[in-house]
């Protein structure tokens, strides 16, 4: 049976399906290695994002174990593990998507802040950070800790629309693909750094450098990206190269010449 291309909103959601009838398939049978990201994103002319996104999505679904510094190997799936196939538009936005998004309006809100936020929103922030660098605290509370924060910097232009939209888009991020690769590649060190960047923000919006403040939350959260884009141990990551070839039509025929 010819692989016929399936029409998604999601790329990733697109790749997924792809791999998973090569796995039902036993193209690549229960104990297998798949390729590598950057093999696959080669001959699917994406994204290394989008791949891993995509993998993401199959180990929640139970078809794959991710090791990391080996790769990413089929298993059996569990008794009662569900597949998302066919539920593509009730799949959550990929977690690259969502940081982007993330980076494009929280830069702008940030700018705004800058020339705008008052002695008592700056306290706000203050008090927030010193709470991260509480020791001890855990995954969930870093998280909320975190979402304070950004939405706190939207609250300090007025705006209640802004707040509420920044925080559903941080939200996002609460929903078992983002949380998957979260458990990879959020640690003390992650969020030591999430801190201290936190910091630079904080001083550009009290500095009252509306560009300072757009450069220094664009920084983040590409730095956000970049973290959980690094290696699951098959080779250096390529820069994060956002490059998807010819697009989406040409998904299912390039992998399908290649297999």
């Amino acid at each position: 049976m010819p692989l016929e291309a399936v029409e998604s909103p999601r790329l990733y959601r697109q790749i997924a399906d792809q791999l998973r009838h090569l796995i039902d398939r036993r193209e690549y049978p229960v104990g297998g290695r798949l390729p590598p990201e950057r093999e696959l994103a080669e001959k699917l002319g994406v994204s290394r994002p989008s791949v891993r996104e995509a993998l993401i999505a199959l180990e929640v679904e139970g078809l794959v174990r991710i090791r990391m510094g080996s790769g990413v190997y089929v298993i059996d799936r569990p008794a009662g593990h569900a597949s998302l196939a066919g539920v593509a538009e009730e799949a959550p936005e990929g977690p690259f998507e969502v940081l982007k998004a993330r980076e494009l309006v929280e830069s702008a809100v940030c700018a705004e802040a800058g020339t705008c936020a008052r002695p008592n929103d700056i306290a706000a922030l203050d008090e927030i950070l010193a709470r991260m660098e509480t020791p001890g605290l855990s995954s969930d509370e870093l998280v909320a800790l975190d979402r304070a924060f950004h939405v706190g910097i939207a609250s300090s232009l007025g705006n209640g629309v802004l707040a509420r939209f920044v925080g559903m888009l941080f939200d996002q991020r609460i929903n078992p693909y983002f949380q998957q690769l979260a458990s990879y590649f959020e640690n003390a060190e992650s969020w030591r750094q999430a801190v201290a960047e936190h910091r630079e923000i904080r001083d550009a919006i009290a500095a009252g450098t509306g560009d300072g403040a757009r450069m220094a939350m664009r920084r983040h959260l590409q730095r956000s990206q970049e973290r959980f884009s690094q290696s699951f141990g098959e080779g250096l990551p390529n820069g994060g190269s956002n490059s998807r070839g010819s697009g989406r039509g040409s998904v299912v025929s390039r992998l399908a010449k290649r297999n």
